[in-house]
């Protein structure tokens, strides 16, 4: 039996990286995350993405380094605002969550309507920003995660971040290096997802 090639295979290219692409919890990542010129390169293949109209609708918002803890102070803020309530070990969570990868990227869909490309699209696109965000980490060795959490639906923690109207935050994307092994996940069957247009 053949062996099966290992996940995020960057050896077999481009397509190998993508039949083996697997996504790495934030809570299994550890340093060393990626240096400034391999971060610039990452974001720089995420901008390389379908863009009706060449509107660039998204954009970045980068946390390293001590902005992590920042952040996480930030979350226990707002956290204390919606629920005064929610305890020491709720609040420790929150503290720490940015602080579980060595970098986090907040990729921001920024939407404007009134114009002839539909709002879909510009959403859309920057969704596969954070697909080629994923891939480019990747093909450099990190692991990485794209997850969205409650902080990325809250109006206090957009405000603060300085999202503005028409702005909303598509994901966080995790990125580091494994500290456990990857395990594959069941894949969805392909021939159930295909029909063919007879016409």
């Amino acid at each position: 039996m053949a062996e099966k090639p290992p996940l995020n295979d960057t050896s077999s290219g481009t397509l190998g990286l993508l039949l083996t692409r697997r996504s790495g919890s934030a809570k299994a990542m550890t340093p060393p995350g990626p240096n400034a010129h391999e971060l610039r390169q990452i974001l720089a293949a995420g901008t390389r993405t379908p863009d009706h109209g060449k509107l660039a609708p998204w954009r970045f918002i980068l946390f390293e380094g001590e902005a992590r803890h920042r952040m996480g102070r930030l979350l226990v803020e707002c956290l204390r605002e919606s629920e005064p309530q929610a305890g020491e070990e709720r609040l420790a969570m929150e503290r720490n969550r940015f602080a579980r990868a060595p970098v986090v990227v907040a990729v921001v869909s920024r939407v404007r309507e009134g114009i002839p490309i539909p709002v879909w699209e510009q959403e859309l696109s920057a969704g596969a920003v954070c697909q080629n965000i994923l891939i480019a980490a990747h093909s450099l060795g990190y692991v990485a995660g794209w997850i969205t959490e409650w902080c990325a639906y809250d109006a206090r923690v957009k405000e603060r971040l300085g999202l503005t109207t028409g702005e909303r935050i598509a994901g966080f994307i995790y990125i580091g290096t494994n500290a456990v092994p990857l395990e594959e996940r069941v894949r969805p069957d392909l021939d159930a997802l295909i029909t063919r247009f007879e016409g």
